[in-house]
C-alpha cells in the first residue's frame, strides 16, 4: 500500500484534484446514505460527478448537506492509499455493491486496482493527490439523471455534479460566469422574448416557431441566400420523404440506423422521412449528363432533416429532433478539392465574423472505426483538407476518429459570449456516395470520370445557430437582427393616430416597427420594451406632436434626446448597416 505523492504538474494536478474530490462527495453521500450503490466518479472539465443509487430522490436541497459532510472530510486530511487486490479479493470487498462488481468483471487483469481515504474504498485507477486536505475551493452545482452506462434500458441513477479548483477567487469567477450563462440561457430568453415553443402535443423536440423568432430565423434565412447566390450556388428544394432503399443504398440505414425514424409504407413501398438533404442533390445531379466545363456545380437548400435523438438528450433548440440544415453540396472534380474547401472556409469565417462570432476553433477530424471506402480515399480526402487549413495558416487540432462514416471533416466549434463552445460549420469531402450513385462527369478525353463530393454547412443547423445567437446577444441582438427594431409609445390617447403615422412611415422605410398604444403608463411600456430588448423606443406626446418629432430612447437606458423623425430613421438605417 502506498500514499500518492503530491506532483503538482500544471494541468494534472488539478485533474487529480477534482477527480479526489469526487471521492470524497461520495464518502460524504454514503455517510448519509449507508445503503447508496455507487456508479462511476471522474473528474470532468472545471470539475467532478458521482453516479448513485440512492434510497430516494435528492433534492437541491440536499447538495449543502453533503458540502459540509464533504468539508468535515477535507479537514481531516485523509491520505489517499492506493493498494492492488485480486480480483477475487476485490469482489469481497465490493460484494453489496452491483455495479462495482460488474465493472470488475469486465477488467482484463488478473488484479485491480482500489483506493482508500480513511473507512472509504473505491474502485478506481487513480491518480489521486496525496491527501484529502488538498482539496480546494468546490461546491455542488446540480443534480441529474443518468443511466447506468449510458443503456436507457438500464437503470436509472442520481448523478450529483461539482466543481472545483484552486482558489475561492477562481470559483467566484467560475460560478459568475455560470450566473451569466443562466441569464442568456435560450429557453429561458425564448419563452420571455417569445421566440419558440416546445409543445408535448406536438413532441419533444420538435420546435414551434413564434412570430418574433421566425422574423429573426428569416432574416438569416434571406441574408444566407443572398451570399450563397453571389458566390455560385443554385437554391435548391427536396422532398421531406424518401423511398428506404435510397438510404440502404447510401449507409445511411446500416450506419444511422438508431437515429432514423421508422419506415411507414406507401402502395407496397417503404419510405422514411429525410435524416440528411445530400441524397436529393446528387439525385437532381445526376438527373442529366455533366461535362468537366460544368464543374464545380453548388447546390445549397435550407432543408428540414428528422433524426431521432433520445429524449434525454434533446435540449431547447440546440439539440432538437426536427431541424433545418443551412447545406449545401459541391461536386466538383479531384483538382477543385482543394480551392472548392478553401471556399467554403472563408464563406463560414464571413459569415460568423457577420454574425459576431470572432472566436472559434477548428478541427479536422479523421477515419472513425466504422467507415466506407478504402483507406487510399480516405487518406486522399484528409490530405485534402489538411493541405487548405494549412495554405490558410489557420490553427488547427486533429480530432482522430470523429469523421462521419463516408469521409473527413472540418469542424469549426463556434465559442459565444460566455465561453461556451458550439457545434457551427462543418465541411466534408466525400469520395464514397459518389462512387455508390455513380455521380460522374465526361472529361476532356470523352470518357466517364468519378466527381468529388463536399458537404457543408456554414451555419449548421438553424435551430442550434439560433440557440447560440441568443445566448451570444443574451437576446439583445445587432439591430438588423431584431425582431422589433423600434417602438412607438404615445403617452397618450391622443397621440396614437401620430404613432401609427410614424410606424407606417418607419414600415415604409423597411423597418421593423410596432406602436404600443396599449392603455399603461408611459414608463411602464418603456420598461417593457427594455426586457424585450427593443433597440430604439420612440416616446410621442404633445411637445413631440406640435413639433413634429419624437423623444429618442434606447434600450441601454439611455435618453437620446429629442430628434426629428428622419434623423431617427437615418440613425436606424446606419446602425443596420454598420451590422452588414
Amino acid at each position: 500500500m502506498k500514499s500518492e505523492s503530491l506532483d503538482k504538474k500544471p494541468g494534472d494536478w488539478l485533474e487529480r484534484m477534482r477527480h479526489s474530490a469526487a471521492h470524497v462527495m461520495a464518502e460524504a453521500v454514503e455517510s448519509l446514505f449507508p445503503e447508496a450503490k455507487f456508479g462511476i466518479g471522474p473528474s470532468i472539465e472545471d470539475g467532478f460527478y458521482y453516479d448513485f443509487d440512492l434510497p430516494r430522490s435528492l433534492t437541491p436541497e440536499d447538495l449543502p448537506v453533503i458540502e459540509d459532510g464533504m468539508r468535515a472530510i477535507i479537514v481531516q486530511n485523509v491520505p489517499f492509499i492506493k493498494e492492488e487486490v485480486s480480483k477475487e479479493k476485490a469482489r469481497k470487498i465490493f460484494a453489496r455493491q452491483p455495479y462495482k462488481l460488474e465493472l470488475i468483471d469486465e477488467i482484463p487483469d488478473e488484479k485491480v486496482t482500489i483506493y482508500k481515504q480513511g473507512s472509504f474504498t473505491d474502485l478506481c485507477r487513480g491518480p489521486h493527490v496525496a491527501s484529502t486536505g488538498e482539496m480546494k475551493a468546490f461546491k455542488l452545482t446540480h443534480i441529474a439523471g443518468a443511466y447506468w452506462r449510458g443503456d436507457e434500458k438500464r437503470p436509472m441513477l442520481q448523478r450529483i455534479y461539482g466543481v472545483a479548483f484552486e482558489s475561492e477567487a477562481e470559483l467566484a469567477d467560475y460560478l459568475a460566469r455560470q450566473a451569466e450563462a443562466m441569464r442568456r440561457d435560450h429557453r429561458k430568453l425564448g419563452r420571455e422574448l417569445d421566440l419558440f415553443s416546445i409543445h408535448e402535443e406536438i413532441g419533444p423536440g420538435l420546435i414551434c416557431w413564434h412570430p418574433k423568432g421566425a422574423v429573426i430565423r428569416g432574416v438569416i434565412e434571406d441574408f444566407w441566400k443572398r451570399e450563397h447566390i453571389k458566390r455560385g450556388y443554385e437554391i435548391v428544394y427536396t422532398p421531406h420523404i424518401a423511398k428506404l432503399d435510397l438510404w440502404k443504398q447510401s449507409g445511411h440505414w446500416e450506419f444511422y440506423r438508431d437515429y432514423l425514424y421508422s419506415p411507414m409504407e406507401v402502395e407496397g413501398q417503404q419510405y422514411i422521412i429525410k435524416p440528411m438533404n445530400c441524397l436529393g442533390h446528387i439525385l437532381i445531379y445526376n438527373s442529366r449528363i455533366r461535362s468537366y466545363r460544368h464543374l464545380p456545380l453548388r447546390y445549397a437548400e435550407l432543408g428540414t432533416v428528422y433524426r431521432y435523438e433520445r429524449a434525454g438528450v434533446l435540449y431547447g433548440l440546440a439539440r432538437v429532433r426536427g431541424f433545418t440544415q443551412d447545406d449545401a453540396h459541391i461536386f466538383c472534380r479531384p483538382d477543385q478539392i482543394e480551392e472548392e474547401v478553401a471556399g467554403v472556409v472563408k464563406l463560414a469565417q464571413f459569415m460568423m465574423s457577420t454574425f459576431g462570432f470572432n472566436e472559434y476553433d477548428l478541427l479536422l477530424s479523421t477515419k472513425p472505426e466504422k467507415y466506407t471506402g478504402t483507406v487510399e480515399m480516405w487518406d486522399k480526402a484528409t490530405e485534402s483538407l489538411r493541405h487548405v487549413l494549412e495554405g490558410l495558416e489557420l490553427p488547427y487540432t486533429v480530432d482522430p476518429g470523429e469523421g462521419v462514416f463516408y469521409g473527413p471533416k472540418i469542424d469549426i466549434k463556434l465559442r459565444d459570449a460566455v465561453g461556451h463552445s458550439w457545434q457551427g460549420p462543418t465541411i466534408q469531402v466525400d469520395f464514397n456516395l459518389p462512387q455508390r450513385f455513380n455521380v460522374c462527369y465526361i472529361g476532356d478525353d470523352g470518357k466517364e470520370y468519378q466527381t468529388i463530393m463536399i458537404h457543408r454547412t456554414v451555419l449548421g443547423s438553424m435551430e442550434r445557430f439560433l440557440a447560440c445567437l441568443i445566448e451570444h446577444y443574451g437576446g439583445a441582438f445587432p439591430v438588423w437582427l431584431s425582431p422589433v427594431q423600434a417602438i412607438i409609445i404615445p403617452i397618450a390617447d391622443r397621440h396614437n393616430d401620430y404613432a401609427h403615422q410614424m410606424g407606417s412611415e418607419l414600415k415604409g422605410e423597411g423597418i421593423r416597427s410596432e406602436v404600443d398604444d396599449r392603455v399603461e403608463r408611459m414608463n411602464l411600456k418603456i420598461r417593457e420594451a427594455q426586457l424585450e430588448k427593443v433597440p430604439y423606443m420612440i416616446v410621442v406626446g404633445d411637445k413631440e406632436v406640435a413639433s413634429a418629432g419624437v423623444s429618442l430612447r434606447l434600450r441601454n437606458g439611455q435618453d437620446a434626446g429629442q430628434k426629428s423623425l428622419s434623423e431617427v430613421k437615418a440613425i436606424i438605417k446606419a446602425d443596420i448597416k454598420a451590422y452588414r
